[in-house]
């Protein structure tokens, strides 16, 4: 997408008055404040309705405007060193020192940090002299944005500002990583694993659904659109398909020989990771066309697809 400098301008204006903003990522959008300001912080949470113990992700632009906020370690310094910039967030302990705001850790000693790796956004990050918090755009529990009209749809005019710079190239939120003790994975992300597995060299445990949150993404309710949402169907009754054509919807990995207008397509192909670009948009698609209940036939369940069924099991519980 074209780059315009004055709407950097702009964006930094608004974040300097504390207001909150759209700002893009490869990822998803994000709703980003000043992470030092309490009074910004806090109007995130607001915007979101989000509870006060789901902590925040931190973005900065590079690694020497981190320092005074995180300790590093070996394993962070190899894996910032091969993906970021990129879709991962690091959990790390926070320096006595940090000028982070406690409401954006829920008042724990540690941070997740991401270098987020789109153009416009890193074009605004290099102008500021603090970091930004920026959960994902949308109402907590809700589908993520992937687009800026994803959250004028949601938020209508209570954002002051929108950042545009097209769609998110990756349509799924960064994997996150702690790495405070034992390398632990928190959420499944655009991120595979196994690439994490491969730099670090060692067996990785996967925690993303634990008893006690510790990482954003690890609620059991979220990335819904709202409407009851079923997994892994494996046959429809062409008899059953007219009858449901007007509130039943139905998501599938690759285009089919036979269509109707209840049919979603996710990828033309089986790509997972252009499933993973379109699973948002397909969903408020669905949404927004006014049917009462989604199919979702079976992804498979290896690289991003993992991913993706994360997200699809979480929505699931609605």
């Amino acid at each position: 997408m074209k780059f315009n400098q004055s709407n950097i301008k702009k964006a930094k204006k608004y974040l300097d008055k504390n207001y909150c903003i759209g700002v893009p990522t490869e990822t998803v959008y994000g709703l980003a404040a000043n992470a030092y300001s309490n009074q910004a912080v806090q109007k995130i949470y607001k915007l979101k309705k989000r509870p006060k113990s789901n902590p925040l992700i931190v973005h900065y632009y590079g690694i020497n405007d981190l320092k005074k906020d995180c300790l590093f370690n070996k394993n962070f310094l190899k894996l910032y060193k091969k993906f970021s910039p990129g879709p991962i967030t690091y959990i790390l302990n926070l320096t006595k020192n940090s000028k982070i705001s406690k409401i954006v850790t829920n008042k724990k000693n540690n941070l997740a940090v991401r270098f987020p790796k789109h153009k416009i956004f890193r074009k605004l990050l290099r102008k500021l002299d603090y970091p930004l918090a920026a959960p994902s755009a949308n109402i907590s529990s809700k589908l993520s944005a992937v687009q800026s009209s994803d959250i004028k749809e949601d938020f209508g005019n209570k954002i002051k500002y929108i950042l545009d710079g097209g769609k998110s190239n990756i349509g799924l939120e960064s994997t996150i990583i702690d790495l405070r003790k034992k390398p632990k994975i928190l959420r499944l992300g655009g991120l595979e694993t196994s690439k994490i597995k491969k730099i670090l060299s060692t067996e990785i445990r996967i925690s993303i659904n634990p008893k006690k949150q510790i990482a954003p993404g690890q609620s059991k309710l979220h990335y819904s659109p709202g409407i009851p949402l079923k997994m892994n169907f494996k046959k429809i009754l062409r008899k059953n398909i007219k009858k449901s054509i007007i509130n039943e919807a139905y998501v599938f990995i690759k285009r089919k020989k036979n269509n109707y207008s209840n049919f979603f397509y996710l990828s033309k192909k089986g790509d997972l990771r252009e499933a993973a670009k379109n699973l948002y948009t397909c969903l408020r698609k669905i949404k927004n066309r006014g049917y009462k209940q989604i199919y979702v036939e079976k992804i498979p369940n290896f690289g991003l697809g993992k991913a993706i069924n994360d997200r699809l099991i979480k929505a699931s519980k609605y």
